[in-house]
């Protein structure tokens, strides 16, 4: 039937499978073949068929002679996908002749080649010094006669450690002692990995949780230190104060915003709200630094143009320190005096309305311009006055115009009334839970009484 006829007519296959060019190199080189594996595939009756085959090849002059066997079945093609497919294989120990046999799947297990059996010394040597005691028990009841269960064993190849399920049956002649040992094994590695990797990232989403929660309880030991209620010397000079914060994250209650309100020693009032750029305890610390200077500064007497201008030089000369923003005010005798570094300004509130106070003496910054000389403006308050100091965690979001926020927050104090601060705080802080923020807020109000 193949008489006269073409190779790659006959068997098509022959050219991507590398048979021609062997074939080739035979009569090129006048080296024979003995044995060479390839896997060839053809269509056959309408299907693709797949078979390993065993080729032997020699030049007879200007010809070459050439045989070709299937290496396997395809019933031992199907079984070889099938040990590959579940990672399973089996070996045979003859205990008497001292053969060895091994499926292709545990060839694969071992990484050896075919035909490179292990003998049970050497499986032996192979075994992880923890497992000996299992194998060896193991080995003991194959050889008393008993099938043995599936054991967990792990096994050391080449630089791998590779987990095994082995089960054993032993093969026994008619006197009932076992002449051949029968092993099945099942190879676990790559889900013990994935079990292995599974728990260390465990491991390490449990300790970043609990540096998050250490990180939550210091820093919110820390603004509650940092930012306690207002006095009551307060009361006693005539005014109301409530304050709050508010984060964007209600479990990350950590950022740079604070305030400071408090009677100073010549009898002014001290009233300040700032923001220090980041979150975490980084944030925390930069705005401690912030807060006790301008408390530090406020100490000389100095006006708050030059506690602003003050606080600027002594962020621009620390390498590490970020941008910041703040308000600085004193009352003295109902009368505001305020400076500003790029931040919102104050909403007075007065009698049924509400307005911005004029930030046209508004300055950069903090930290930005070394020797910058920022500029206050004064504003006369009456009795039932409130003042609103915020940082901009309150009004910024994202599809909306600043000055529209702004609109709003006036919009909003107007409406409220007569309310006190801490109830004007509290109406802002329910608007704004609802609404949600996308940055942490700080909310300081004072009433003249």
């Amino acid at each position: 039937m193949l008489a006269g006829r073409r190779l790659l007519a006959v068997r098509p296959g022959a050219a991507s499978a590398g048979l021609v060019e062997a074939l080739a190199r035979v009569l090129r080189t006048g080296r024979p073949l003995h044995g060479w594996a390839l896997d060839y595939t053809e269509r056959r009756d309408g299907r693709l068929r797949r078979v390993q085959l065993l080729c032997d090849a020699a030049a007879c002059g200007d010809r070459v002679l050439a045989t070709w066997r299937p290496a396997l079945t395809e019933a031992d093609l199907l079984t070889s996908d099938a040990q590959k497919l579940v990672s399973l294989g089996w070996g045979n120990w003859d205990l008497l002749s001292g053969a060895t046999s091994w499926s292709d799947g545990l060839h694969r297990i071992f990484r050896t080649a075919p035909g490179r059996t292990w003998s049970l010394t050497e499986l032996c040597d192979a075994l992880l010094p923890e497992d000996v005691p299992r194998f060896a028990q193991c080995v003991r009841a194959l050889l008393a006669g008993a099938d043995t269960p599936w054991t967990r064993i792990r096994f050391v190849v080449g630089d791998h450690v590779r987990t095994l399920d082995v089960l054993g049956r032993p093969l026994a002649g008619t006197d009932g002692r076992p002449w051949s040992i029968h092993l099945v094994a099942r190879d676990l590695t790559p889900q013990m990995r994935s079990l292995q990797r599974l728990e260390e990232t465990r491991k390490e989403t449990e300790v970043l949780r609990r540096q998050a929660a250490a990180e939550r309880e210091v820093a919110a030991q820390l603004r509650e230190a940092l930012l306690p209620t207002h006095s009551a010397q307060l009361a006693e000079a005539g005014m109301t104060v409530a304050a709050a914060y508010l984060p964007s994250e209600r479990e990350a209650a950590v950022g740079g915003d604070w305030y400071k309100c408090r009677l100073l020693p010549d009898g002014r009032v001290l009233l300040a709200i700032g923001d220090a750029s980041g979150h975490g305890l980084n944030a925390v610390a930069r705005m401690a630094q912030q807060r006790h200077a301008l408390a530090g500064l406020a100490q000389t007497g100095a006006d708050p143009g030059a506690m602003a201008t003050w606080l600027n030089q002594l962020m621009c000369g620390d390498p590490t320190a970020l941008t910041a923003t703040t308000v600085v005010g004193c009352i003295d005798d109902r009368v505001l005096c305020w400076a500003s570094a790029g931040h919102p300004p104050p909403v007075l509130r007065r009698g049924g309305g509400a307005s911005l106070l004029p930030g046209d003496h508004a300055g950069p910054l903090l930290g930005l311009i070394p020797g910058y000389a920022y500029e206050t403006s004064t504003v006369p308050l009456e009795p039932d006055d409130l003042l609103l100091l915020y940082t901009d965690g309150l009004i910024e979001r994202r599809d909306e115009d600043i000055e529209d926020s702004l609109d709003g927050l006036v919009r909003s104090l107007a409406r409220e009334g007569p309310l006190s601060p801490e109830e004007t705080i509290d109406d802002l802080v329910s608007a704004h839970a609802v609404a949600g923020l996308e940055d942490d807020a700080c909310l300081l109000a004072l009433r003249i009484d």
